[in-house]
């Protein structure tokens, strides 16, 4: 194998050795690999970069950006393998876009704080995009986007339009309605599928709410599940400790665990 082995690597190693993996000679499995055969693996690395940011674990990081970063050198591989484009290509591609989207740094133009710049940016960006109207740029907002994220972005973009409402007080009302109307209709028997309507909308609304609190959706979420966690394990262990199980409660006793659950669930990382 033509390969130089050191004590410290950098990129071009990396596209090197993943160039060789894929060769004739090389791995069985990384050369059979095509985009969609490891789509989830970027997924996966993607939250598990994620996971190193919530727990604030520079060593984790590291090594979750590194995996992160072989994802993004393999895809660009199989793409140099069809002759459509190679790295230095996507390098070159978003060296440009920042570039183009920083005129205030790269330019002339003059910004007074972060607020300007992004609106520079969303005004750059939907030239470039050739996005005419208020609907393309919530069309563009992919659809394998998680739930909450992609509700997030389509109730800022949809603000800029100046549709959305004006108060996170509003906001909360709004929600609050929609749920009373869900409660009243579960109790005179609705369908399943005007309920998952109903809470599509409701949890569309609380995508606004979060808009106007300047609140994550999905960070809010992802961290109110594990207080949750927390706080069932630290109940599960008070009922063990007592010779009991979750399973052996009355449906009163469970109601009270529930309830301490719900109450006690703060947003940890």
């Amino acid at each position: 194998m033509d390969f130089k082995f050191k004590n410290n690597y950098d990129i071009s190693d990396l596209i090197e050795i993943v160039k060789i993996l894929r060769s004739e000679n090389g791995c069985p499995w990384d050369k059979v690999q095509t985009h969609e055969s490891i789509r989830s693996d970027l997924i996966e690395e993607t939250y598990e970069v994620c996971e190193g940011i919530d727990k604030d674990s520079s060593e984790m990081l590291r090594e979750e950006l590194g995996d992160l970063l072989l994802q993004i050198v393999f895809h660009t591989q199989i793409e140099s393998e069809k002759g459509k484009f190679v790295f230095d290509d996507v390098c070159n591609d978003i060296c440009k876009k920042l570039i183009e989207r920083h005129p205030h740094v790269f330019g002339t133009v003059k910004v007074e704080n972060e607020d300007e710049v992004l609106k520079n940016w969303d005004a750059i960006k939907k030239k470039t995009k050739k996005q005419e109207s208020y609907s393309d740029t919530l069309e563009s907002i992919p659809n394998t986007f998680p739930a909450l994220i992609k509700g997030d972005k389509v109730c800022r973009r949809a603000s800029r339009a100046g549709i959305c409402e004006n108060s996170a007080a509003d906001a909360l009302r709004a929600v609050s309605d929609e749920i009373n109307k869900l409660a009243d209709e579960v109790e005179k028997g609705g369908q399943n599928e005007a309920y998952q309507k109903k809470m599509g909308g409701i949890l569309l609304k609380v995508c606004e709410a979060d808009r106007l609190l300047k609140v994550d959706s999905e960070k809010a979420l992802t961290y109110a599940c594990q207080g949750f966690t927390a706080e069932l394990k630290k109940a599960e262990e008070e009922i063990t400790r007592d010779g009991r199980k979750l399973e052996e409660l009355s449906e009163e006793e469970r109601r009270g665990v529930r309830d301490r659950i719900f109450s006690g669930v703060t947003a940890i990382r």
